[in-house]
Order: C-alpha cells, then structure tokens, then sequence
C-alpha cells in the first residue's frame, strides 16, 4: 500500500546526516523538522532569515510573530540567528546549505523539477525554490507518486514551467524512493506490499531495476 504522509515524512529524515545544514520546503517538507532521528543535530534554515529552526510549536508555544518561509509559526532552538533575507539567500546561493528537501507538483527523467507553479491558478510567487535547486549540494524531493486527479507527476518531461534544471538527486513518494542517474531514473526502494510493476505503472518513464529492490524502512 501506497505510504501515508507521515510514513513519507519519517523516510525522508533517514536523508539527514549529522552536522548538516538543511533547508526544508513548503508542504511535506516541513514536517521533517518534528522527525530528526535520535543523534543526529542538523541545523535547520530558513529564507526569511532564521537559522535554527526547531520542531513545529504546540499550542501554547505559538508566536505569531515568529514564522518561516511559508507563513507557519514554528519554533527555534537554544543559540538561534536571525538576520535580513539577503543573508539568507547568500548562504543559499554560496553553497552552504548541504540539504534542501522541496515538493514537487513534477518531475522529469532528467531530474528538472517543477513546484512552484500551475498554469491559470492563483501564484504567490516561487519563494525559494529556484534558489534552492540551484544553490543547494544535494536536492531530494518528497511528494505524492500521482496527482490527485490522477496524472502522473514523474515525466520523460516536465510540462509545468521549471524550477530548475537537472537538479533532482533523489525522489521520496508514497511508492517509491528513486534516484536520478546519469543513465536516468532509478528505483531502489518501493512502498511495503507493491511491486514494481505496481510503481511502473503509475510512473511516466521507464525505471532503471538493477536487481532486487527493497522495501522502504518507514
């Protein structure tokens, strides 16, 4: 069966890697933050000028003048910076965030991301997004295997206006966890109880199976 959110969510923070600094995206992303595996210390960074962010706040520890990128309230731990957007996106753009982990409405075979945008619905702009599929050194997705409404959203191409080109390195979906390669899209983990001839069928190119391919560990 096809993973909940949450089971996505715990997948996607077996990325994390001790001492990194890890930008994490709008939607599913963001949950990441309240699944930080036992003894790993990331430090988690937003665009709008926070490094430090903790987990999402219960209740009684909203502030509603402290928030991220995508306008949640959120928590910062003990020694947290604040500091301009400009400083933010420095860092971004330099290199310095080891991780960022973004939605996707679609990606290609190719690893070119499209997130920030559906033709004819409401935009309020693609906040970090490009920034991050450039500047970051290593990108990994984490969305839905198909769209609501039933289209595939892992493509030969990308028919949405891009985020960035060629800058995937791994996709987590409800299905899946697939690598991009320089020979194309490999899959090397599937959802406990599919195949992979279930994950084909519902993914827009064909996928690279070298051998026996695992079930996810969520």
């Amino acid at each position: 069966m096809p993973l909940t959110r949450d089971q996505i969510v715990r997948r996607a923070a077996r990325e994390l890697r001790d001492g990194y600094y890890v930008n994490l995206g709008i939607g599913i992303p963001t949950l990441v933050a309240n699944a930080i595996p036992p003894g790993i210390e990331v430090v988690l960074q937003s665009e709008n000028g926070i490094l430090g962010l903790g987990p999402f706040p219960s209740e009684d520890q909203v502030d509603p003048d402290l928030i991220n990128a995508g306008k949640q309230t959120v928590t910062v731990l003990s020694g947290a910076a604040f500091f301009s957007s400009a400083d933010s996106f420095g860092m971004i753009r330099s290199g310095k965030i080891d991780l960022a982990i973004l939605g996707a409405m679609q990606v290609s075979e190719r690893g070119d991301l499209a997130n920030w945008m559906i033709p004819g619905a409401m935009v309020k702009g693609m906040g970090g997004a490009m920034d991050l599929a450039a500047g970051s050194r290593r990108l990994v997705v984490t969305m839905e295997h198909v769209a609501r409404n039933g289209e595939l959203k892992i493509l030969r191409d990308c028919t949405l206006p891009l985020t960035g080109v060629a800058c995937v390195d791994r996709i987590i979906t409800d299905r899946a966890v697939i690598d991009v390669t320089p020979a194309g899209l490999e899959l090397v983990e599937r959802a406990p109880g599919l195949t992979v001839e279930d994950i084909q069928a519902v993914t827009g190119v064909r996928l690279i199976v070298a051998g026996e391919v695992p079930e996810m560990r969520v």
